[in-house]
């Protein structure tokens, strides 16, 4: 048996999150102060919305450390699975948010009163910019972490909301429709649920060692059995031990005794780049079942 171990941390974020935290936490200070000046349940709602994302980048950007920790004698495989707690955590928090703003825009539609469109307009407006600026600075690691992914869709959401906000106190001002800022918010909300569910689904399924979207396991099982002198496989397992990494382990029965480690090397580099599966386990089982060699393989990703 030969181990080879290597120790994965994500792409540091940690710049970004101490940014869009400072931005955050200033803007969610304005908005709120202008939001109750004025009256704006629309200003308000977001200012809440902005604050359970000031939350949600502080715990992402805490499980993003968390992840980078090497592995101990009690914590063999590191804390990476913190990224999916996290990004689970994230989708909760985004959730139980647009919730509450759905609740009380239900409560104002029904008694609707006046608001100040020009400071509305000029407040969300620096909404639209923070938040969209914060979007930015996590918008390339969205695609491989969903941790990352998880800051990302807040920060995307805060912008889509002040948006949102601007475009009702420009109709506010024009028409004079007291309504349009609940209706404003409860438009925007279900939106922001719709775009959240699939994070909030991902990140339970992967908590539960589900295997990932982007693996198919039957596809890994065909490309196990069409290796040479590879009569059958079982005990296929795949799941994510992160939001960034997958791992594998297989027993694969070859009556015609252990293939070599290039054998073994090349099939950890199909299964990364097929699967993208960082950590594969191989055990080889010979003639005799009872008999077997475990040869755990792990690459690091390129």
């Amino acid at each position: 048996m030969s181990e080879h171990t290597h120790h994965h941390g994500p792409a540091s974020f940690s710049r970004a999150f101490a940014i869009g935290i400072a931005l955050n936490i200033a803007f969610v200070a304005t908005e709120a102060f202008y939001g109750w000046r004025v009256g704006s349940l629309a200003l308000l709602a977001d200012a809440g919305h902005n604050l359970s994302d000031v939350a949600g980048l502080v715990l992402a950007w805490g499980a993003a450390l968390a992840a980078g920790r090497l592995p101990d004698h009690r914590h063999t495989y590191g804390w990476q699975r913190a990224s999916i707690l996290a990004a689970f955590a994230n989708a909760v928090l985004l959730l139980v948010a647009m919730g509450s703003l759905l609740w009380e825009a239900g409560h104002r539609l029904q008694a609707p009163h006046p608001t100040d469109g020009i400071t509305i307009m000029i407040v969300a407006a620096v909404g639209v910019l923070v938040n969209g600026a914060t979007a930015a600075l996590f918008m390339a690691g969205g695609k491989s972490d969903m941790n990352i992914r998880g800051a990302f869709l807040h920060m995307a959401a805060d912008a889509l909301v002040s948006l949102g906000v601007v475009a009702a106190g420009a109709l506010y001002l024009w028409t004079g429709w007291a309504w349009l800022d609940p209706v404003t918010s409860m438009a925007i909300a279900l939106v922001i649920i719709a775009g959240t569910w699939s994070l909030f689904r991902q990140s339970l399924h992967l908590l539960f060692d589900g295997v990932p979207e982007s693996v198919a396991l039957v596809e890994v099982d065909a490309l196990l059995r069409a290796l040479p002198g590879v009569k059958g496989v079982h005990d296929l397992h795949v799941w994510a031990m992160s939001t960034t990494e997958i791992a594998l382990t297989a027993h694969l029965v070859m009556p015609g005794g252990h293939p070599g480690d290039a054998f073994l090397e090349k099939i950890a580099h199909d299964l990364h780049d097929h699967f993208h599966i960082t950590h594969p386990t191989i055990q080889i089982e010979f003639d005799d079942p009872n008999h077997g060699c475990a040869q755990p393989l792990d690459i690091p990703s390129p």
